[in-house]
């Protein structure tokens, strides 16, 4: 099964400092450092461009999961897809979509995910709002360094 949902952070940022900072290796360092996230292959710092990978080694759920994730498009400063190609989920795919509105610059986050482990019932009760939980924090970093 699949599971989709979508997170939304508005900021009074620019849209491409905004943009830029979503796609900073060391931002989003900072922003998972309560789950020891580490940047451990591929591109580990600065800006991650479109085709090229990150491998993340993190602790979710009391276990250590590894995770290579490519940047497959990329439109700046309107949009950008990461997408896993080898790690723990049967599918995980992570649009990011920036627009500007009434002054504010708009984060859309649209995740879709799908794990070898639970069913779609476990998805919906555990990991779709753990997941939720993350980007939102992820988010108010992102914003936060933005402004700087």
């Amino acid at each position: 099964m699949v599971s989709s949902f979508t997170v939304v952070t508005r900021a009074q940022v620019s849209v491409e400092r905004l943009f830029d900072q979503s796609l900073s290796i060391d931002a989003h360092l900072e922003s998972m450092a309560g789950s020891g996230e580490r940047a451990v292959a591929g591109v580990t710092s600065g800006l991650i461009g479109l085709g090229e990978t990150v491998t993340w080694s993190a602790r979710h759920f009391g276990w250590r999961f590894r995770m290579t994730s490519e940047i497959t498009a990329l439109d700046r400063p309107r949009r950008f897809v990461d997408e896993q190609v080898r790690g723990p989920f049967r599918t995980f795919r992570h649009e990011h979509r920036f627009e500007t509105h009434d002054g504010q610059t708009v984060m859309t986050d649209v995740l879709t995910i799908a794990s070898p482990v639970f069913g779609r019932l476990a998805e919906r009760l555990v990991l779709v709002p753990y997941l939720r939980r993350l980007i939102r924090q992820r988010n108010d970093v992102l914003v936060r360094a933005a402004g700087n």
